[in-house]
């Protein structure tokens, strides 16, 4: 398709959670700076009875309590909310949606929809867009997850969309795409020559990823019972920092040439079944303990009830390519840890032979870490020598080269990934969204692993709140001789 700005931008869930916290923040975000098209409405639709007027003021409220006081200002946020239309709609119920076409009126310069809704009222919603002519040539969709629950159900949601939405017009979202540093792997490792001559199984002796939260349950108990850590937060936001960090060259920056990369990672992870769940992966989840110095209950009692849901998942894994055979990956994500933070940590091989053994001088592998957040940074970790004479052999320590991403672009405001994304949906540009097959190969590979936990009846470990996972999870990388980066 080719891309052009729509007119008109439909979000569905309008006054759920997700809009207040980030979409609605994101929007007025992209009017204060002049990045909407002049003239873009912006229709909300849910299930609550507001009328023009009654969604505005809720949008108000919305930018009142999570915008930031140096981004308020009166002027813009009269001018967004102008903008801002409101039709009640019960999704589930077809008849609703010609009311819903009629409030939008003309759609001849282009729909964008936002779809943020339970994965049940998927299918009842693409056929009631379709029954009202909303889902022409000119409408493009953007899918937020959950997008099913395995491989069999995530085809079933992509084939009712794909009835009324080809690929190309369909935009699923990875929030974790949006954020800067995470764009910023590729620019890190095909904007500088000095990478990839070393970005390869001859240079590389490891890769870590750790998504780490502090929080719980925090009010998603219901959804989060039937999914825990590794399809909550492996199959999509995990596997996709893995495509970034092991993708090939792209031949260009385009939405066709990256994605075509990344999928051929997923389609060369190393299957983790029955023979190797128990070697290969850790499973663990929260008991009552002290996060920050708050004390906390466990999972059971959180949730009020018995659960094997896993809260922490520590995979080891492998991609069977020509680049990275040999290297592996340490995957590690969970609920209630130490700390929160997002990182990638690149560890190189050991130089072949140290010249300075017979001085004293202990040499450290190179280590290049990738701080998504609460920070961002990129920090790599090389030797230098201590000041001194030296008379009593040379004396090296580990010292970090650090860019902090906040600190080097001070002069501008760092944004959240959803005004990323919903700028690049309402201008058509689907490079950082997730495409079909990229997202049933991550499937197929997260379905082996829940079939071989089944297999083995492996049952979640014990961790106390506040910790780093399972004393299992530092086993399954000690076994290597490798310790996580904390």
């Amino acid at each position: 398709m080719t891309r052009q700005a729509v007119a008109k931008l439909l979000l569905f869930g309008a006054t759920g959670d997700l809009s207040q916290r980030m979409l609605l923040p994101s929007l007025y975000g992209l009017h204060a700076d002049g990045l909407l098209p002049e003239g873009l409405t912006i229709t909300g639709t849910a299930r609550h009875e507001h009328d023009d007027e009654g969604f505005r003021a809720f949008a108000k409220h919305a930018l009142d309590q999570f915008l930031p006081d140096d981004r308020k200002d009166e002027v813009a946020i009269d001018g967004f909310l102008a903008r801002l239309h409101y039709q009640p709609l019960d999704a589930s119920n077809v008849e609703g949606f010609a009311d819903l076409a009629t409030k939008l009126g003309d759609i001849s310069g282009g729909l964008a929809i936002f779809l943020s809704t339970a994965p049940w009222l998927f299918g009842p919603t693409i056929t009631g867009l379709k029954s009202a002519g909303l889902a022409g040539p000119n409408v493009r969709i953007s899918l937020e997850k959950p997008l099913g629950k395995d491989l069999e159900s995530s085809r079933e949601i992509n084939d009712l969309v794909a009835a009324a939405f080809p690929e190309e017009r369909t935009f699923r979202i990875d929030h974790y795409l949006g954020k800067e540093t995470v764009q910023n792997i590729l620019a890190l490792r095909f904007g500088n020559a000095m990478f990839e001559p070393v970005w390869n199984a001859r240079g590389i002796d490891h890769v870590q990823i750790t998504i780490s939260e502090t929080v719980g349950l925090e009010g998603r108990a219901g959804y989060y019972d039937e999914v825990g850590a590794l399809r909550d937060m492996v199959q999509n936001h995990v596997l996709q920092l893995v495509a970034l960090i092991a993708m090939e060259p792209p031949a260009k920056f385009d939405g066709t040439s990256i994605r075509d990369e990344k999928v051929k990672v997923l389609r060369s992870l190393r299957k983790i079944g029955a023979a190797e769940v128990n070697t290969h992966t850790v499973t663990g989840q929260y008991d009552a303990g002290a996060v920050k110095g708050e004390i906390v209950r466990g999972y059971d009692e959180e949730l009020g009830k018995d659960s094997d849901t896993e809260t922490f998942v520590a995979v080891k894994a492998h991609i069977d390519n020509w680049r990275w055979q040999g290297v592996p990956f340490y995957l590690r994500t969970g609920k209630r840890m130490q700390d929160r933070h997002s990182e990638i940590s690149i560890q190189f091989k050991p130089v072949p032979h140290s010249i300075f053994a017979d001085r004293g001088g202990r040499l450290q592998p190179n280590t290049l870490v990738i701080r998504l957040q609460p920070e961002e940074y990129v920090r790599l970790l090389v030797m230098a020598k201590e000041p001194g004479l030296d008379r009593d052999g040379v004396r090296l320590r580990e010292v970090p080269l650090d860019l902090s991403l906040t600190t080097a672009f001070a002069g501008t405001r760092r944004r959240i990934a959803y005004e990323r994304l919903l700028l690049d949906l309402i201008e058509g540009d689907p490079t950082l969204f997730v495409r079909r097959d990229e997202v049933e190969a991550q499937w197929q590979w997260i379905d082996a692993i829940r079939d071989g936990w089944k297999a083995n009846a492996t049952s979640p470990k014990g961790y106390p709140s506040g910790s780093w996972g399972p004393n299992a999870s530092v086993a399954l990388t000690e076994r290597d001789g490798v310790t996580w980066n904390e």
